[in-house]
């Protein structure tokens, strides 16, 4: 009986599901299931993990629903590649956190003592609140699936009038394509200038980045920043998302990101776990709406000792090539930037040697360095493997090239950044 459930809990959807609510705790909460039984919507209940499952059926899903409660840190950046592949799908994603016990009134249904905390939005809603979330969901995706009622086709004569129109209008959007056009470049330029122009290479180091936008402006941002004679600064942080919200906010973590404090004549430099917890709390304080969060790995090198000292927030691991070694990820947990205010970050410091290199990336990257295998784990692309050798300018002109000349479909196609460092 046990396995038959199983099996069922596991088929793929067969017909449109109105919410989709992922979840550890193994059930929905008997308040949104009553709202949701009450508005007459269908609804599923899934575990996070089981998400790759249904990957291929979300043509079928008019929102989701994910209860954050005890998740598990191994789990943060699955559940940004979750958000993301949603959003890529037209799908809005609605994040339940810790439960907030409060009197809450509602006007639709009966009072009730419990509401949820939505991660990125605001401190708390209501049972009403959350219906209003879950119906302007629906809306959208229900129109922009071509789900809604089309009209019946008009008679030869409205049909001429109606090209006509059509014709004027599309002229006109012409035209507002190529102003859109205009403006998004010139945002993409000024998006460049937040980035370095010079890196600070030196006689212990040497630096190389690419920054490849998927569109005129990118959900990426990168910086190397020399903190002192001793200590260089480097990361790459990914927005999840793309387009204009994205790239507004790389700005904001540009800015918030701070690396060393002055007091006085004095500075404290930030280890990287404080950089990540203090980014992170100004993220979550800005409560921003769209559901926009972020990901990123932060590096310290001290160039008197060579130590690397590193710590990331929901980011692709960043990547140690050692001469005459296999490349190696350097593994260390760190939840998605914007959700959690309270997160707490930890930090790895390893002994650089002569030769090392160091890369950090986005996930838009991570497709031409290797893939993960859920059996086997990572494994690197024979493509890496054949430039991975080569100094760290050489091998970031091949990454580049390499990128810049992969056919891919447009749905597939992401921001690329990276950012090499090569010890001599």
């Amino acid at each position: 009986m046990a396995k038959t459930e199983l099996l069922s809990a596991l088929e793929l959807p067969k017909r449109f599901t109105d919410v989709l609510f992922l979840t550890n705790r193994g059930s929905i909460p008997a308040e949104v299931k009553r709202l949701l039984k009450q508005k007459k919507l269908s609804f599923s209940t899934r575990p996070i993990d089981d998400f790759s499952h249904i990957r291929d059926r979300l043509d079928l899903v008019g929102t989701v629903v994910i209860d954050t409660e005890g998740l598990e840190a191994s789990q943060q950046m699955s559940l940004s590649r979750i958000i993301e592949s949603l959003e890529m799908n037209n799908i809005g994603v609605i994040l339940l956190s810790d439960r907030v016990k409060l009197p809450v009134k509602s006007f639709s249904l009966a009072p009730s003592k419990s509401s949820f905390s939505v991660g990125g939005t605001m401190d708390s809603v209501s049972i009403d609140d959350l219906w209003v979330r879950v119906s302007v969901n629906l809306a959208y995706r229900k129109k922009s699936s071509g789900l809604a009622v089309k009209p019946a086709i008009p008679p030869k004569q409205v049909q001429r009038i109606y090209n006509n129109r059509l014709a004027e209008q599309l002229s006109m959007t012409g035209a507002l394509v190529d102003n859109l056009s205009e403006q998004l470049r010139l945002a993409g330029l000024v998006q460049q200038d937040f980035l370095p122009t010079k890196l600070p290479n030196c006689n212990e180091s040497h630096w190389a980045a690419v920054f490849l936008p998927a569109e005129w402006v990118s959900g990426d941002i990168y910086d190397v920043v020399r903190i002192d004679e001793q200590h260089i600064g480097f990361y790459v942080a990914d927005v999840v998302g793309h387009g204009m919200p994205a790239a507004l906010l790389t700005i904001f973590l540009k800015q918030a990101l701070i690396m060393r404090e002055t007091v006085e004549n004095n500075y404290h430099i930030f280890s990287p776990a404080e950089v990540m917890k203090n980014l992170n709390v100004r993220m979550a304080a800005q409560k921003l709406s769209g559901y926009q969060f972020a990901t990123c790995c932060y590096c310290l090198l001290n160039l008197k000792t060579l130590q690397l000292t590193y710590a990331r927030a929901g980011h692709p691991y960043p990547i140690l090539i050692r001469p005459h070694n296999e490349p190696q990820q350097l593994e260390i947990r760190g939840a998605l930037l914007g959700i959690f205010g309270q997160t707490e970050y930890t930090q790895q410091t390893l002994q650089l040697e002569a030769g090392d290199k160091i890369m950090l990336y986005s996930d838009g990257a991570e497709p031409f360095i290797g893939e993960f295998d859920d059996q086997t784990g990572f494994h690197f692309s024979e493509n890496f493997y054949k430039i991975k050798d080569l100094p760290v300018t050489e091998m970031m002109d091949k990454f580049n090239t390499l990128v810049q000349n992969q056919e891919l479909e447009p749905s597939d196609v992401d921001d690329v950044t990276a950012v090499g460092l090569e010890i001599l």
